[in-house]
């Protein structure tokens, strides 16, 4: 089983063969970003639940890195842009 969910907006068209998201039993969902109330939400369902997400964390300079990794599709984990933890002013 496997599920895809979109957030926010895709430019380009999304191309997929029908008979391996049937037989695969996936599903392909989306959503503009919720509301601060739905946020909350789902925080507090991850917390009561035990949940976690399994994330790779990377610093802007690695940026162009990660897009050519999510090209080859060499990504395990979602990547999650350290903005503060980066050297922005070099």
């Amino acid at each position: 089983d496997g599920k895809l969910i979109l957030m926010g907006v895709i430019n380009t068209p999304l191309q997929f063969v029908s008979p391996m998201v049937m037989l695969g039993r996936k599903s392909i969902t989306g959503s503009f970003i919720g509301s601060m109330k739905e946020t909350e939400e789902m925080l507090q369902f991850w917390k009561e639940k035990g949940l976690s997400s399994m994330i790779e964390i990377v610093n802007m300079d690695y940026i162009n890195t990660a897009v050519e990794r999510l090209e080859k599709n060499d990504v395990r984990y979602r990547f999650v842009v350290d903005v503060k933890g980066s050297k922005l002013d070099q």
